[in-house]
């Protein structure tokens, strides 16, 4: 079965079912609230009602401000105020090729076609610029796919007065301009419709009697891409793959056939397929997410498997490897522990179909795809479910793997010394904490959508939000960085907090689980509390905001010696303060450098 057919059962579901999944996922647990304005140059009541469903499967509970038909533009320019009452978390911009108004015409010259590629281009920059003052969210912009009709041919493209040639010299444009714009995302309606066929995204019977430009598999496509988009930026993509072995990275059983004759390589159709999916997961590795092996075997067997010549991964690719005979989400449970990452950022591969349905019944939130067992199947059925969508892509994304690699050899030396403190000072410990920096920003907000463990609070910021906050005076933001002698565990600790009158309320205080115990929530304490004494600031207050996930602060605060002033019997919210008017420095195991002098 092709994606597109894959895609097409599922739709065919979602249709049928709309309804009754709406009222089943609106009665899930835990369901983040979230406000989407859409400005469409189309009628997006399809979109939307897709969109809807996609975002409940996603945990989110969403809240729809929609344009009349055509009215994007005088929404976004003229209509702000109206814009702004609905107060959305995030605006997308619902255009297509329809909705393009400065073609160059057919006789166009070289000289004047940068002319109309910047005149549609300003279009967009006025409604980005009137978005950001008067919301200030996140905007997601879709860029365009390739006209119905390419008049001119193949010189369609080389043409100045080809419309293919406008389209991607525009969308390039769209591009560069969300390069430089923390808060404009676009959504890549060109190779989404590409990857579809364009005879069977453009729906024109629909267009003329709805304005409805698309088909329904269109809509649908255009929702899950979206929906990917919220995920990312809220941090609910998904961070580890997991494989099985056997019949899944390379054809054959290693204990039945032998090293020798596992397919792999080049040599025939079927070891090409399996090398295409090791070169693929190797590049989700690059990119930072983490991989795990998860197999019935024998431990020393299966590891024989990646000495294969022709193997692109290696051992040393795993972050995890549990091959035995225990049963398998067991095994997924104990690599979530030792990864200390919750199970719902998991995605699982495996031919077997017994397997599959085990682990997805055993273990809430993980997801596992109906790979089957065809291999050239595994790549696109990965790609079309957009497990591992990026909102962005910074040096620590790409050297995440590198990261919980050397977090084992900190494991191994801890074991070597009896005194824990002693460990600590042979750690070589360099912490970097400042206030929130522009070039951070966007790791912060990944940061601060994706912890869950040690976060009092688990409130979720957007990067629009996060700025507003750190611009309004009142709110004082740091991150943490800390490195070793083993190397750089990057930016791992973000610390958020209001001040009001001579109090600073702590919103928002997390930190990865890759440096528990390291001392570094003491570093951030000395930190914070350096900066708003000197603001005139003598109490600290704390909240701690209990979750399914975070009880492993409960007692975060208590620890540090603050004090508790309230506790809601019915949720376990608590509230504690701490008297800095003597504070004396915690840390005693990491050198700060860069610390700036605050008085």
């Amino acid at each position: 079965m092709s994606q597109a057919s894959l895609g097409s059962t599922k739709l065919a579901a979602v249709i049928l079912h709309r309804k009754r999944l709406r009222r089943e996922l609106l009665d899930s647990a835990n369901l983040t609230d979230i406000r989407i304005a859409i400005l469409g140059g189309t009628t997006t009541n399809e979109v939307v009602d897709l969109l809807e469903i996609t975002l409940l499967q996603s945990g989110f509970r969403p809240t729809f401000y929609q344009s009349e038909y055509g009215k994007y533009y005088e929404d976004a320019v003229f209509n702000s105020k109206q814009l702004a009452a609905f107060n959305p978390d995030i605006v997308y911009i619902h255009t297509s090729v329809f909705n393009i108004l400065n073609w160059p015409p057919i006789s166009c010259d070289e000289k004047k076609f940068s002319a109309y590629v910047e005149a549609e281009l300003g279009r967009y920059l006025t409604i980005w610029k009137s978005l950001a003052a008067s919301v200030g969210c996140q905007i997601i912009q879709n860029n365009f796919e390739f006209p119905v009709n390419a008049l001119l041919g193949n010189l369609d493209t080389i043409s100045a007065g080809g419309a293919t040639r406008f389209i991607s010299e525009l969308n390039r444009r769209l591009s560069q301009e969300a390069r430089d714009n923390n808060l404009l995302s676009i959504q890549d309606i060109c190779t989404i419709s590409a990857r579809i066929g364009l005879n069977q995204w453009f729906d024109l019977d629909r267009w003329y009697s709805y304005k409805i430009v698309s088909s329904v598999e269109a809509s649908y496509a255009v929702a899950c891409s979206i929906a990917a988009i919220v995920r990312a930026i809220y941090g609910r993509t998904r961070k580890v793959l997991v494989l099985d072995l056997d019949n899944t990275l390379w054809g054959g059983i290693i204990g039945d056939d032998g090293l020798a004759k596992i397919a792999l390589g080049r040599e025939t159709p079927l070891a090409e397929a399996y090398t295409a999916f090791q070169e693929y997961c190797l590049s989700l590795r690059e990119r930072g997410i983490l991989l795990a092996v998860c197999s019935k075997n024998d431990d020393k067997i299966a590891k024989e498997g990646f000495t294969h010549p022709d193997s692109v991964l290696k051992l040393e690719h795993f972050s995890a490897f549990r091959a035995n005979w225990e049963p398998k989400h067991e095994n997924i449970l104990a690599i979530a522990r030792e990864l200390n990452l919750s199970t719902d950022s998991f995605v699982f591969i495996d031919d077997n179909p017994s397997e599959r349905a085990l682990v997805s019944a055993q273990i809430p939130g993980i997801a596992v795809p109906d790979v089957g067992c065809d291999v050239t199947r595994y790549v696109s059925i990965l790609e079309m479910q957009r497990y591992f969508e990026p909102f962005s892509l910074g040096m620590e994304d790409l050297e995440r793997a590198k990261l919980y690699a050397d977090n084992t050899l900190r494991v191994q030396l801890e074991i070597a010394f009896s005194d824990y403190g002693e460990y600590l000072d042979s750690l070589q410990m360099r912490a970097e904490i400042e206030e929130f920096l522009p070039a951070y920003m966007e790791r912060i907000v990944q940061l601060t959508n994706k912890t869950n463990q040690f976060n009092l609070t688990t409130k979720r910021y957007t990067l629009a939000e996060l700025l507003a906050a750190i611009e309004d005076g009142q709110h004082i933001g740091i991150y943490g960085k800390l490195t070793d002698r083993f190397g750089e565990n990057g930016l791992i600790s973000v610390l958020l907090g209001r001040i009001d009158k001579h109090q600073f309320h702590i919103d928002l205080w997390l930190m990865s689980c890759r440096v528990l115990k390291r001392d570094m929530e003491l570093a951030m304490l000395d930190s914070i509390v350096c900066r708003v004494r000197s603001r005139g600031v003598n109490m600290l207050i704390g909240y701690y905001y209990p979750t399914s996930k975070n009880g492993l602060v409960a007692d975060h605060y208590q620890t540090l010696g603050f004090t508790l002033i309230l506790r809601n019997e019915e949720t376990g919210s608590c509230v504690y303060s701490l008297d800095i008017s003597h504070y004396a420095t915690r840390n005693s195991h990491i050198h700060i450098l860069m610390e700036t002098t605050h008085g």
